[in-house]
């Protein structure tokens, strides 16, 4: 009996050693000491515990109020976890002075020395305020004292005005040990509540009702008259005033999480947007309801609804009338021009000389479109309400198009955030051109990259709306003609010729036209080997209506083994793929290359003297998935020369993760099959 009551002791007193305090301010010894995440030794940094609280506390005089208070602490493992020491709050700015405010920021940096714990305060000097927007400011935070191994803990609330509740994340790019979240929203506010479907890590929740009474208080003024008596005539009034509380008996709904062990969102190389598959509850304010449950207003909207809301904005349908600000210029432009088409390309190329990109995003004018042209400089939607603007005005059936950008990541339902850009479209006949004018290595139909995020909203006059594909039809080009001839030293010299189409033309444009020649030839030669370029000519770099073409001369002194009376060298030369980019032995996230695309390479090889062609490659033909990806590789030998075709097609450019482990097998034998070597024999 002895023994079973010490056992039961023992056991209780080491589930209360072991019992983890995330209480602020108890950092343990043992989280200082820890090196490494035991379950991912890869992190940098993990999250030991997220608590996030989102709630409405209640005034007479205001209302309900939105309150979000977050707690954090942070284990740093190493150098590469710093960034997490720092902290950026986005605060939204709304009109009448509603803005939200950050309130009772305090934070702690915690480090072991000897055997001690040091505990570094957050300061005033570590925290700053800096405009975003004209919408959102952002408070900055940096804790004091980071070093490896350290534990950081802060803590905060965000004070808002606004019914509409923030996504609450549930997954980081690192681990997460512990996370506690509770939402709970008066029973008059219905919210629909959603969990990312794309995300791969879908954590569970509970909800519940939570009992709550506000109390509000009546100012009572009573007014009584008093009468005078005995030999005195006249009286007079008394005045009291009194207080009656009004208790109404209400409740929460409540959604709780309480999780363990969140694998970190970690990107993986050609994932696209990683945040698009990051765990996290999304909430939409549906409806104002009585107590009793009636609707009384509802706020769930819908795509049609929210696009007209837009439309009708002075900062968006206000701009698209007709000018004469811009009357001379356009007139100058178009002058005899008769294609659409072609007028849509002048005149998007007349807005781009006279106003360019500040960087920001927008769906709504931030200068309105007048100010942009007459200072050189606007938002987004400046500047392609702008474009739309014109060509209205010269008749031509130009609407525009709101957009999610890739790093908006794609609404879960009908929201005014859900679209945070705009785009122009023209129509003529059953044709039609896309317009980005802040790109300025854009063309019709070739956005930039940010922008391609599957569809987009077309808005038609009057406020009505659908939806319109964005994504790339045509496939873009890369063609590479390499002629090749090896020298008495088996040196391997000759010409390459490129051309570039669409998307790749438009890369290419944006990477190297801004680059001294030293500095783009150096770019080309980079993991090449030892490899030397001269007699670099690159064309179109302006002219965005035709390809880009890339030709140099090139040596290389060693692409080619000698053997004995042997030479041995792959065809490609420093142009073959050296390595599968996909490595990883399972995939959560679809592969996405963005756009459609074509790598032809043409190959010439002229044999050196006194050899002949002992061993070629075989021609090979391999597909992937019924052609959404094919792979041409033809050798042909003629005389003294040798051919080679070689052909990436990507006709499919989401390839998911079902299909990652035969994709990463054709992608393999890819590499393989540019790997294989010509062997040539001394005769």
């Amino acid at each position: 009996m002895k023994n079973l009551i010490f056992t039961v002791i023992a056991i209780f007193g080491i589930t209360v050693i072991n019992a983890q305090n995330y209480n602020f301010g108890k950092v343990s010894k043992a989280e200082l000491e820890e090196k490494f995440h035991p379950s991912d030794s890869s992190a940098n940094a993990a999250i030991l515990y997220r608590n996030e609280d989102i709630k409405f506390t209640f005034n007479q005089n205001t209302g309900f109020t939105q309150q979000k208070e977050i707690t954090m602490r942070i284990k740093i493992y190493n150098r590469e976890g710093f960034e997490w020491a720092t902290e950026k709050v986005l605060l939204y700015k709304g009109d009448n002075g509603n803005n939200e405010k950050i309130k009772g920021l305090k934070g702690q940096t915690y480090n072991l020395e000897g055997n001690k714990i040091k505990k570094d305060k957050l300061k005033s000097d570590g925290i700053f305020e800096e405009k975003a927007s004209d919408i959102f400011e952002v408070s900055t935070f940096t804790m004091p004292n980071i070093k490896e191994g350290s534990v950081i803990e802060y803590t905060y609330k965000v004070i808002s005005p606004f019914l509409q509740i923030d996504d609450v994340n549930l997954q980081f790019r690192i681990p997460v040990k512990k996370l506690d979240a509770k939402i709970a929203t008066p029973q008059i506010y219905r919210y629909n509540a959603r969990i990312n479907p794309k995300a791969f890590y879908v954590p569970a929740y509970t909800t519940t009702k939570e009992d709550k009474t506000l109390t509000t208080t009546t100012k009572v003024r009573t007014e009584t008259r008093v009468i005078g008596s005995g030999t005195r005539s006249g009286g007079g009034t008394l005045n009291s005033t009194s207080y009656d509380k009004n208790d109404t008996n209400y409740f929460d709904n409540v959604i709780l999480f309480n999780l363990e062990d969140i694998p970190a969102l970690k990107a993986e190389s050609f994932a696209g947007n990683i945040n698009n598959y990051r765990a996290k509850l999304s909430l939409e304010y549906e409806a104002r309801l009585s107590l009793s449950g009636v609707v009384e207003k509802s706020y769930a909207s819908s795509w049609d609804r929210v696009s007209k809301s837009i439309y009708d904005s002075q900062n968006f349908g206000g701009q698209l009338v007709k000018f004469n600000f811009y009357k001379d210029d356009l007139n100058s432009v178009l002058e005899g021009v008769e294609d659409d088409f072609q007028k849509a390309f002048l005149v998007e190329n007349l807005v781009k000389s006279k106003v360019k990109w500040n960087g920001n995003y927008g769906k709504y004018a931030q200068k309105g479109i007048r100010s942009a042209y007459k200072d050189g400089e606007g938002n987004v939607a400046d500047i392609n309400l702008l474009v739309t603007s014109m060509l209205q005005s010269i008749g031509l059936n130009a609407n525009p198009v709101l957009i999610s950008t890739r790093n908006n990541g794609v609404p879960l339902f009908p929201t005014r955030e859900g679209f945070n850009y705009v785009i122009c479209m023209v129509q003529s006949g059953n044709s039609y051109l896309l317009i980005d004018a802040t790109e300025p290595y854009s063309a019709g139909n070739v956005l930039p990259e940010r922008v391609l995020n599957w569809q987009g909203r077309l808005l038609l006059d009057g406020g009505t709306s659908r939806w319109v594909n964005i994504k790339p039809n045509e496939k873009s080009s890369e063609s590479t003609m390499l002629n090749v001839k090896l020298d008495e030293d088996f040196i391997a010299t000759g010409k390459v010729r490129k051309n570039f189409t669409s998307y790749l033309a438009m890369n290419y444009r944006k990477r190297y036209t801004n680059l001294s020649t030293d500095d783009h030839i150096k770019s080309l030669e980079s993991n090449k080997g030892a490899l030397e370029i001269s007699e670099l000519s690159y064309e179109n770099d302006k002219d965005l209506s035709q390809p880009v073409k890339v030709t140099y001369d090139y040596e290389l002194s060693d692409g080619v083994d000698e053997v004995g009376d042997k030479l041995y060298f792959s065809p490609l030369l420093f142009l073959a793929m050296k390595e599968n980019p996909f490595k990883l032995e399972e995939r959560l996230y679809p592969i996405d290359f963005v756009i459609p695309y074509e790598d032809k390479y043409m190959v010439n090889i002229m044999l050196p003297d006194g050899y002949v062609a002992e061993s070629l490659p075989q021609s090979e033909a391999m597909s992937f998935k019924e052609g959404q990806a094919k792979f041409d590789y033809v050798v042909k030998e003629n005389g003294k020369y040798l051919q080679l075709m070689v052909r990436l097609e990507i006709s499919n450019p989401l390839i998911q993760p079902v299909d990652y482990e035969d994709f990463k097998a054709f992608f393999s034998k890819i590499v393989e099959k540019q790997g294989e070597q010509i062997v040539l024999t001394k005769t």
